[in-house]
């Protein structure tokens, strides 16, 4: 344990004796009660290892189908999340489906504590699932299997819910976004919204000079160190060394920051810090040839956000087929997912909006300004606004049309308007944006493209050597035990094994803890030895910050050296005038019928003819929140009780605004045809629902008065000729009664 007692020494200020004698005292309280806390989390490390289901979920759950048992298996399986201090879930809300990232720790990071992304959709009404794994996979077990897995448990979901509003809204952090959205490409049929946390999707990309992460497998040389992993394993990959790679990002944190803040306040922080140990110690495994295609086809072929990638069936994962939406949520804050890895595959699907919207499909993105990556799933304030607005407004996500949209979240304050309109303490809106908006955040770069296309040409290379030079010997040479011994002699693992129960020392620190506890005296917050420690701290974050500073550049400057240099990229086949990342272009799934859709402006009735009423007032309009949407659905609410379902408003919103952004005049023309289907009431009880979602929540423009006011006098003409027609068709029987007569 270093202790910062050594602090008072370095300052010019001499400290009276009490002072000194009070801060001894507390610092060596403080010692032994870190020494005990660390105790317990051997001791905690030890359970966690025992147990048939280890998991750091916060609710209690009961098991809905396990992956063991599926024709391929698996060791994920599926729960239903209970919540018996809340309401019973409404049966007519969409299912949530909670994926846990496999990226070394255990599961349960999504329902980690009250707040969180399961907290939320529970509180919201919202059946919830969750999908996690046990700590061994089943051997043989591959990524295509565990994306089978994820077909059978959305199947048993949908089966369980069949009065379902819609499809499940499935989330997937960090790796398990990747995940999903690979199933969801093959599967689309099976998904609502689709939110990912802080998932990587587009490796290559990243900011100068702060990802170095991304250039990992370049500077190791490829995937054969992922193979020898593997094959000193005997076939298993420890799930430690990605754990490792996380922590090697911040070094100061990992060497002194975080024990140093549990020590200097550890009459308060044990327990928070207990509970974040037991995820970040649950080391998992996962079998060498999933982590080997894992490393080959994204950490370094980065084939997901090109569609490169083709499944053993035959299927071609091409995240354009997903049909459902797709929330990205990022933070500046992330070293390990920045913002150009979770948005950068947009860039390299889409050539622009006009392709976007071909291809039928809705991104909403919305960048943090600062949490870190594991914030994104375990901060409460994050679960508190973010993540509650997104389950609160799922089905507004849901509805939106294609297109590229940015999410805001403002503070619900005493002048909001109809605050009553937005759940919770915030607001959310909608924004439109476009593709450069996000080839800003991104900022690709085809030199840089070119660099990773080397290093991916090497380590294929280097890959071949190893598997025909080095593996066999390595093979025959590992066994079970040797394999073992590795596990156990892990860095990570020899941190939380040394110190235990087992130990006979052990039971002196708890003794000795247990007094302390008893006659706790801090030091009086004003004594001066308590700055210098915090300056002795601050001294030794600022230098570890300092060589990571300069390790990092120095990392970036000899990836570019080398995988920049013409030879290599010659030698890879980059040369000059090479295409690194080739679009995917069209294929025949994705060529739109104009001809289709010129048949269907005159098709509709009047929720049809309403909708497109509301995209011509508010056509010029970029934006739009919760308020104006939940309004809407209370004014549709009789139809919503007479048989109409979300799913199949949806299907009406989005296929209006196709119809009028292929021909807009022609849709509007239309208008008068759709609206005769419907009786002359109900064209003026949609007529007024119009004006109150146009007038209510703020003061239109002078072009949406304007515009207001035509389709009201269209709406109008049209109640106006049916009655007259009625009125006409009465008088005729009339007559004809009279003559009968």
């Amino acid at each position: 344990m270093k202790t910062p007692s050594a602090a008072i020494f370095s300052t010019g200020g001499v400290p009276s004796l009490g002072m000194l004698g009070d801060y001894a005292r507390d610092s060596w309280q403080r010692i032994v009660l870190y020494a005990d806390v660390m105790r317990k989390r051997g001791n905690q490390y030890q359970e966690h290892l025992v147990e048939d289901v280890p998991n750091v979920l916060d609710f209690p759950a009961e098991i809905v189908m396990t992956g063991v048992d599926l024709p391929r298996p698996v060791n994920y399986g599926l729960v239903r999340i209970l919540a018996p201090d809340l309401p019973q879930p409404d049966p007519s809300k969409r299912p949530f489906v909670v994926v846990d990232p496999r990226a070394g720790h255990g599961p349960g990071i999504g329902g980690f504590k009250a707040e969180s992304e399961v907290g939320v959709a529970l509180r919201a009404g919202h059946p919830c699932y969750f999908i996690g794994f046990l700590p061994n996979p089943v051997p043989g077990q591959t990524v295509e299997d565990v994306m089978h897995a994820e077909v059978a448990f959305l199947e048993k979901v949908i089966s369980l819910h069949p009065h379902s509003e819609g499809k499940p809204t499935v989330i997937g952090n960090c790796q398990a976004g990747w995940q999903i959205l690979m199933t969801a490409a093959m599967r689309p049929d099976l998904f609502g919204p689709i939110i990912v946390a802080g998932a990587p999707v587009s490796y290559w990309a990243g900011w100068h000079g702060r990802n170095p992460m991304r250039y990992s497998g370049g500077m190791m040389g490829g995937s054969w160190a992922t193979a020898l992993a593997g094959d000193l394993g005997n076939g298993r990959f420890d799930g430690a060394n990605l754990v490792q790679n996380f922590e090697k990002l911040n070094p100061a944190n990992t060497h002194w920051s975080k024990q140093y803040n549990l020590y200097a306040n550890i009459d308060t922080e044990a327990p928070r810090y207990l509970e974040f140990e037991k995820y970040w110690g649950g080391h998992v495994f996962l079998n060498a040839v999933e982590m080997q295609y894992i490393v080959d086809n994204l950490f370094i072929g980065n084939r997901l956000a090109t569609a490169q990638l083709i499944t053993s069936d035959g299927v071609r994962l091409d995240l354009r087929n997903i049909r459902s939406p797709i929330v990205v949520f990022c933070s500046n804050g992330d070293n390990i997912t920045p913002p150009p890895q979770a948005l950068g595959w947009i860039t390299d699907l889409y050539r622009d909006d006009a392709d976007l919207r071909a291809h039928d499909q809705t991104i909403v993105y919305s960048v943090h300004d600062s949490i870190g990556h594991l914030g994104i799933f375990v901060s409460g304030k994050v679960g508190h606004k973010e993540h509650q607005k997104f389950a609160s407004n799922i089905d507004l996500i849901n509805l939106l049309p294609a297109g590229l949209y940015e999410a805001k979240i403002v503070d619900k304050t005493l002048d909001t308007p109809n605050a009553d309109l937005a759940s919770g303490d915030y607001v959310l809106s909608v924004e439109q944006r476009r593709i450069d908006d996000v080839r800003a955040i991104v900022q690709p770069s085809v030199e840089n493209d070119r660099k990773f296309a080397a290093a991916a040409r090497v380590s294929e290379v280097n890959l071949s050597l190893y598997r025909s030079f080095v593996q066999p010997w390595v093979r025959a040479v590992v066994t079970p035990q040797s394999a073992r011994m590795l596990e156990l002699m892990h860095p990570l693992r020899v941190s939380y094994e040394r110190w235990n129960d087992h130990n006979p020392l052990a039971r002196m620190v708890a003794k000795e803890a247990d007094k302390v506890r008893a006659h706790r005296t801090p030091v009086a917050a004003g004594n001066p030895l308590l700055a210098m420690q915090e300056a002795f701290s601050s001294a030794i974050t600022a230098g570890l910050n300092s060589w990571r500073d300069l390790r990092d550049a120095a990392t970036e400057q000899t990836f570019d050296l080398v995988y920049g240099n013409p030879l290599v990229q010659a030698l890879a086949g980059q040369g000059a005038g090479a295409v690194p990342r080739p679009h995917p272009g069209v294929t025949h799934e994705h060529n739109d019928d104009g001809a289709s859709l010129d048949d269907e402006v005159y098709q509709g009735g009047l929720v049809d003819a309403g909708v497109r009423a509301l995209f011509y007032v508010h056509r010029l309009r970029t934006a739009a929140d919760e308020r104006r949407f939940n309004l809407t659905l209370k004014l549709l609410q009789p139809l919503f009780e007479q048989g109409l379902r979300m799913d199949d408003f949806r299907i009406i919103v989005r296929r209006q605004a196709k119809l009028m952004q292929h021909d807009f005049e022609a849709s509007m023309a239309a208008l008068p045809v759709l609206l005769s289907r419907a009786h002359p009431e109900a064209v003026r009880e949609m007529a007024a629902g119009l004006e109150q979602v146009v007038l209510m929540l703020d003061a239109p423009t002078p072009d949406e008065k304007a515009s207001l006011a035509q389709m009201l006098d269209v709406f109008g003409q049209v109640t106006q000729q049916a009655t007259a027609t009625k009125h006409a068709a009465s008088g005729k029987t009339s007559a004809k009664s009279a003559t009968i007569a």
